[in-house]
């Protein structure tokens, strides 16, 4: 069907997929990934104090971008989508970023609503698993916002039945309560209070108890388990749905809670641009472990796959 280029453009990070879409005589659409890269750009940094994308933020967001333009013009992208979503939806100079992205990319970025960063998000998702898994949670935890969704999945195509994005994420959080080095346990606690009373909307709006399997996306995630298995390097191939147990979940946070940001940094499977944000995701993480284990879902999936796999589906 062709070759499409798909961007997703976050509070924290910024990130590209160049993939071949084809489908099979059922109706199946599958990806082929001929280029997949991310770099932490940080375009939400102090959105949360100020309510404006600062001038440093859309400087490394351009300079990823023109990196990312060149690409997907030389592997031969026939169809471009660019996503941003948390950081420009509470800016109020986003018309700067847009103007930008104009410039570099030739087209438009789309601000989505959190709705449909959540449905986008359960497409790349589930795009990989045993449909009789379902039904799933998936759980997209990005810079400044969480998405959560249910739903199921045929192997051909996901149909959502409940979703809900909320404003916490592993930047706003840290940003909100996590100052120290490592985090004091007055911060911890405040931040555990911060998650708990943000997600009870996500909560009361998509009925968890529904679910059998819950899928994790994004880096919070894919991170946590990278330092779960002791990985000495970033593997997608031994993270991608791999599980984690509640309590896995729970002695991978406190041990990242209990370390510098020295010795974060020194994980050889941390990116850089998480070792400052890590604690703040994982708590949230651990926030929707422990309430998803109160309703019998005990076990977390990671998934390399998720919204950036979902938007290039929806170029098919």
């Amino acid at each position: 069907m062709g070759r499409v280029a798909a961007i997703d453009c976050g509070t924290n990070s910024i990130r590209l997929l160049v993939a071949d879409v084809s489908t099979s005589d059922d109706g199946a659409l599958s990806l082929r990934d001929v280029h997949r890269e991310m770099r932490v750009v940080r375009l939400g940094q102090g959105v949360d104090a100020t309510g404006v994308l600062s001038a440093e933020a859309l400087a490394r967001t351009r300079a990823a971008l023109v990196d990312y333009t060149n690409v997907l013009r030389r592997k031969g992208a026939e169809r471009v989508r660019m996503v941003a979503t948390s950081a420009t939806r509470d800016a109020a100079n986003q018309d700067e970023f847009f103007s930008m992205t104009r410039e570099v990319l030739g087209v438009s970025a789309e601000v989505i609503s959190g709705d449909e960063e959540a449905r986008l998000s359960f497409t790349g998702a589930v795009s990989d698993v045993d449909s009789s898994g379902g039904p799933f949670l998936v759980s997209d935890i990005g810079g400044g916002s969480t998405e959560l969704v249910l739903g199921d999945w045929d192997g051909v195509r996901g149909e959502v039945a409940a979703a809900r994005s909320v404003d916490i994420g592993c930047v706003r959080i840290t940003e909100r309560c996590l100052a120290s080095d490592p985090p004091t346990e007055a911060e911890v606690s405040r931040a555990v209070s911060v998650a708990s009373s943000v997600l009870a909307e996500a909560f009361a709006a998509v009925p968890v108890e529904k679910a059998r399997t819950w899928i994790g996306v994004a880096g919070t995630v894919t991170t946590l388990v990278a330092v779960a298995q002791g990985l000495t390097a970033y593997d997608p191939y031994s993270i991608h749905l791999a599980r984690l147990t509640v309590d896995e979940v729970r002695e991978t946070t406190s041990r990242l809670l209990s370390m510098t940001r020295e010795e974060r940094a020194a994980l050889g499977a941390m990116h850089p641009g998480r070792v400052d944000v890590i604690c703040g995701g994982a708590l949230v993480v651990r926030t929707l472990a422990e309430h998803l284990a109160s309703v019998g879902v005990t076990e977390l999936v990671a998934s390399e796959h998720d919204i950036l796999d979902g938007i290039a589906f929806s170029l098919a």
